[in-house]
């Protein structure tokens, strides 16, 4: 997909402000004459983790095609459309989607926003529609009822997660639930009642919970994502072990932090290659140079699919008789983030990755990273203005 323009921006920036996650999809000639655009990896993460359509346990062929109601919206009206998803039998069965009576409210190059609302999608095009004037305008029209009532929802479970949390603050210090660096996240996470499981999916009703323990000039963890190997010149995370790992008592680890503006100890750094579309991850040694590789599609995805609303979490942290104790405090509170400053951010350093990478005593391999995180006090370099709350207060 394109760029966004700044007004496009401005318009994603309304509607984060409103809580209004969507997706986006470029239109091109071809894809209007032949009424077809790929469901891009944003789209078809956004319709599962929506609950709409998941292309993945999808079949080919035009029997196993999905149809989901759909509304076009204009400036003051809404006409009545519906989706087809589906994977067509040729090309590898690229998964597909078409909105009906589209090509008569679109031109090649526009963005269209897709929003999933009260099982429908809500479809309008971003580059011609004005946005920010119909959302603040006085009378009542299709897109202002829509972020309304989402904006409403929203904050409702936002609300409900905050009442939980005041709750287990009032409850004082909690006994560390096991003794590690996540323990902080897992202790939070069973005071509440939430599963403990792997999932990359957010954790309380559609929002990420990011604990952390309170002190001075702790990153904050963004997200996890391994390198996509068809790419990169090492195929997995034991070969970067084996090139740049290090003995520590009877562990052989790379424990690191790396950054795009300096190389780190172990003689590594990162490399945006903007033209491309790349995050590469390579070595001082000329012999190795760049040996794995991100899609920067697949970091923006990873992002916005882990932190469409994220409550970051500040714990104090206090150590008795062997055992830890958090009493959670400070709630942060944030919403979409701002995809075109991730790489940015990444680029300036403030945005950086660590590799956990362990030799286990039957010699296998673990990697718990590579975590992608933020230095302190960035958050707002990423998201729209947060709103704070005291859980003691």
């Amino acid at each position: 997909m394109r760029a966004l323009s700044e007004d496009e921006q401005g318009k994603i920036q309304m509607l984060t402000e409103k809580s209004v996650s969507v997706a986006l999809l470029e239109l091109t000639e071809t894809g209007i004459k032949k009424s077809i655009m790929d469901a891009t990896g944003s789209v078809r993460t956004y319709l599962f983790d929506n609950g709409f359509h998941d292309y993945a346990s999808q079949l080919q062929g035009p029997e196993n095609k999905v149809v989901i109601d759909a509304l076009l919206v204009s400036g003051h009206s809404a006409t009545v459309s519906s989706a087809s998803l589906y994977r067509p039998v040729t090309k590898q069965g690229d998964p597909r989607i078409w909105f009906r009576g589209l090509k008569d409210w679109v031109a090649s190059g526009d963005i269209i926003a897709i929003v999933g609302h009260d099982k429908k999608l809500f479809v309008f095009n971003l580059t011609t529609l004005p946005v920010v004037q119909l959302i603040l305008s006085p009378i009542l029209n299709p897109l202002k009822e829509l972020v309304e009532s989402i904006y409403i929802q929203e904050g409702a479970i936002a609300q409900e997660l905050l009442s939980l949390l005041r709750k287990v603050a009032a409850r004082g210090p909690i006994e560390s639930a096991l003794m590690a660096d996540t323990s902080v996240g897992r202790t939070l996470e069973t005071a509440l009642g939430i599963d403990i499981n792997s999932s990359k999916q957010p954790d309380y009703k559609g929002i990420e919970l990011k604990s952390y323990r309170n002190k001075k000039g702790n990153r904050k963890t963004l997200f996890a994502q391994v390198a996509d190997w068809r790419l990169s010149k090492f195929k997995n995370s034991a070969e970067i072990l084996n090139a740049f790992g290090y003995p520590r008592g009877t562990d052989f680890k790379l424990y690191c932090t790396i950054a795009a503006n300096t190389w780190n100890s172990r003689g590594l750094r990162l490399r945006i290659d903007s033209n491309i579309d790349q995050m590469l991850e390579q070595s001082q040694n000329k012999d190795i140079g760049d040996f794995a590789v991100w899609t920067l599609e697949k970091l923006h995805e990873r992002l916005l699919e882990k932190h469409r609303e994220t409550f970051w979490i500040a714990a104090d942290s206090v150590k008795e008789d062997g055992k830890e104790y958090f009493q959670y405090k400070l709630v942060e509170h944030t919403k979409k983030p701002i995809v075109s400053q991730f790489d940015l951010l990444l680029g300036q350093g403030i945005i950086t990755m660590d590799h956990l990478i362990k030799r286990k005593e039957d010699g296998g391999v673990n990697e718990k990273g590579p975590l992608f995180k933020i230095k302190p006090n960035s958050l707002n370099l990423l998201f729209p203005p947060s709103e704070k709350y005291n859980l003691l207060s």
